[in-house]
């Protein structure tokens, strides 16, 4: 018996790979020379179909979750139309865009990357924002994130990237976040990403709601006119409610409380009227200008400030339908960023390149074969007719023996469109250059921008970086990683790094050597630049910052407010604000001990909407305590009294009139609000409509982040 389970143990260990001290290489074991890039046609021109390497490799990980999606698996979606409100016909023909007033039906998927379907909403993570538009020309995909740019600069670090991310493979650990060895020994290897890494660490991914929150195309697109002239083009979705977080620790409670907080909200949000709407916005720079900055528009590492450039608006999306089914629509959707009609055009981005190739590869698997452009919710509006044939789950009936091109049995059809019929061609870019695996020199610069989102920043922002950095950082085990973590942030600013240190108990490395891939070979100049800092034309951009974008909306629309209330609560004071805050589009929530009615000083009731249980503060925008006779009874509740504590630890609006104030005595922050200007709002009066206002005026201001220790201040 030992013998035969010895021999079923030698037997099993023949399937375990030890890639220690071994070459790189292809699986059908050819050696790699270059993983960093893709085979370019000249080190700015497009990706080759003929890098083998580079498909391999992309196939491979595009396959590896079965049936959802590798990355952005958890999502929530819907229904809406696109309005013209600027048409830009000098600069694209394409056909939504012509016309002021002109609407095009819309799907939106709103997700998070690094998760599983069944995931958090509140994890620290980028979040996808991917838009179907049905128009009349055929499927445009707008397929962008809340976050204008990315880790990697080059396609072929993209499966790197994610396996890094990804729950570690020895014990699919952790779940949703990036605060672990694999993610960070990857980012401390890989300098270019640093840029990223200050959004990443920020408030942006930790959004208040899908509907706070900006869009972005990340690369450099083409607009093509009907004159075939073409500009390069960046697009901006600008959120109708500005932007807005949540703390940190108010998001990891969420998880806890309720993990489909964003999607929850967007849901409830629509069936409400409360419809979510952004502005379209558009970034032109003449193709004369390509090269005009000390940043390079091909580096999706990269933006371009908004004040070299102004953001103009050209349109306005609303979503105003749920999905009937979760499943058949969010869940069966599929974006592609090479859906797009004549008008648009590609740049030469590397890492758009390559997700050319992979999204159609992506959906093979997880939509079951070729076909999923028939699944109703990926169908074009527009007529559909080609001599694509059979595959899984075909639905066509496709009438006739004629299934090719040029033929005469079917009298030539379908024929080919003439660009005046609008038919679709591609911007004839010349290209005369080696088929090259190099990046270009103008690709090297990995701090510049890292610096100018930095120092953008307001004080309190800058202290959540620093808290997001030690929380991730201090979940590493490694030491070796975490200081060549903190040499990479001295590149940003000292005084960050320093800050960061003192949290992991480490000292800032002074001689900091970047890691070059041994596998490139020496005459190989452009496979790995020495990073380097270029100083930036813009010191300082207001719309890198969520509490000072110069677009943020001072409305309350949508909020929600919790009531804190027992029996003998006065009913005109609850009255009072909940009528106060319908006028503004926001909502007042009666949370009591118990559901049923809550009795009220006038001899009324108020129904109940939740109790201290089975809500939490983390999940309300505001806390309001009105007078009552019962305020003894929330004085003695420490799940009530936690409703005041968490509001307060997370900035939020808190307000009480009358004797209901006298309640914050029994609150751990009790000695502090006499000294709270601004975040507490305090009324001797009952019913007040003066009270009313003045909470409302301070919830426009969305959190009082002043409140809070500053590492910066």
């Amino acid at each position: 018996m030992k013998n035969s389970q010895d021999k079923k143990q030698k037997d099993l260990s023949i399937n375990i790979s030890d890639s220690t001290n071994k070459f790189l290489t292809t699986n059908q074991g050819i050696r790699v020379n270059d993983d960093n890039n893709t085979l370019k046609a000249g080190e700015r021109g497009p990706s080759l179909l003929e890098d083998f390497i580079l498909r391999e490799k992309i196939t491979h990980f595009d396959h590896e979750r079965i049936p959802e999606r590798v990355v952005h698996a958890r999502g929530s979606g819907a229904h809406g139309f696109f309005e013209v409100t600027n048409p830009i016909p000098e600069l694209t023909k394409a056909g939504f865009l012509q016309e002021v007033g002109l609407t095009t039906p819309v799907f939106t998927r709103f997700s998070t990357v690094a998760g599983s379907r069944g995931s958090t909403d509140l994890a620290r993570d980028v979040r996808g924002f991917s838009v179907k538009f049905y128009t009349q020309e055929g499927i445009y995909d707008f397929v962008g994130n809340n976050i204008p740019v990315f880790f990697i600069q080059d396609a072929s670090k993209f499966p790197d990237l994610v396996h890094a991310v990804k729950p570690e493979q020895h014990n699919e650990i952790p779940q949703a976040s990036s605060a672990h060895d694999t993610f960070w020994d990857f980012i401390s290897l890989m300098p270019e990403s640093m840029h990223m890494i200050m959004w990443l660490m920020s408030d942006r991914a930790i959004p208040r709601s899908y509907r706070m929150m900006e869009g972005f195309g990340v690369h450099t697109f083409r607009l093509i006119n009907e004159a075939g002239e073409s500009t390069f083009v960046k697009f901006h979705w600008k959120p109708k409610l500005g932007t807005h977080a949540v703390a940190w620790d108010e998001a990891q409670k969420i998880s806890g409380k309720n993990p489909d907080f964003h999607r929850e909200d967007l849901y409830e949000a629509i069936e409400m009227g409360n419809f979510p709407e952004w502005e379209l916005g558009v970034q032109i720079i003449p193709a004369e200008d390509e090269e005009k900055y000390e940043f390079d528009l091909l580096d999706p590492t990269k933006i371009v400030p908004e004040e070299l450039v102004p953001v103009t608006i050209v349109g306005r999306m609303v979503l105003n339908k749920n999905p009937d089914n979760f499943f058949s629509e969010t869940e069966q959707i599929a974006f592609h960023p090479g859906h797009v009609v004549p008008g648009i055009d590609f740049s030469n981005d590397p890492l758009l390149q390559g997700r050319l190739f992979s999204y159609t590869d992506t959906q093979l698997t997880r939509l079951g074969g070729p076909n999923f452009h028939e699944i109703p919710i990926n169908r074009s509006i527009a007529p559909v007719h080609n001599n694509q044939r059979d595959g899984f789950m075909r639905q066509e009936i496709n009438k006739g023996r004629v299934n090719y091109h040029p033929n005469s049995l079917g009298g030539g059809c379908p024929y080919q469109a003439q660009i005046s019929e609008g038919g679709f061609t591609s911007f004839p870019e010349r290209i005369e250059a080696h088929k090259v695996r190099e990046r270009s020199k103008s690709f090297s610069d990995h701090f510049g921008q890292a610096k100018l989102f930095f120092n953008s920043q307001t004080p309190e922002e800058k202290s959540h970086i620093v808290k997001a950095l030690r929380f991730e950082l201090g979940k590493v085990d490694t030491t070796a990683i975490r200081l060549r973590m903190l040499g990479l942030l001295a590149q940003v600013d000292t005084e960050l790094a320093q800050k960061v240190a003192i949290g992991l108990g480490a000292t800032v490395p002074t001689n900091l050597e970047f890691p070059v891939n041994k596998g490139v070979s020496p005459e190989n100049e452009g496979g790995d630049q020495e990073p380097k800092t270029v100083e930036q034309s813009v010191s300082l951009s207001e719309a890198l910052s969520m509490i000072n974008n110069p677009t943020n909306s001072t409305t309350i629309e949508s909020r929600r407010v919790a009531i804190l209330c027992s029996d003998g609560v006065s009913e005109a004071a609850v009255m009072n604000i909940k009528s106060a805050l319908k006028k503004e589009g926001a909502k007042g929530f009666v949370i009591a001990p118990h559901l049923g009615s809550v009795l009220t000083d006038s001899n009324g009731a108020l129904t109940a909407d939740y109790t201290f249980l089975t809500a939490s503060s983390v999940l309300f925008d505001a806390v309001y305590v009105p007078h009552g006779l019962g305020l003894s009874v929330l004085t003695e509740n420490d799940d009530a009294l936690e409703y005041l504590n968490d509001a307060y630890k997370h900035c939020k609006i808190i307000g009480a009139d009358g004797e209901a104030s006298e309640l914050f005595t029994a609150t751990t922050f009790a000695s502090k609000v006499a000294n709270d200007d601004g975040g507490i709002i305090v009324s001797n009066e009952v019913a007040s409509e003066a009270f009313a206002q003045a909470f409302i005026t301070a919830m426009t201001k969305h959190r009082f982040w002043k409140r809070e220790p500053n590492l910066y201040i």
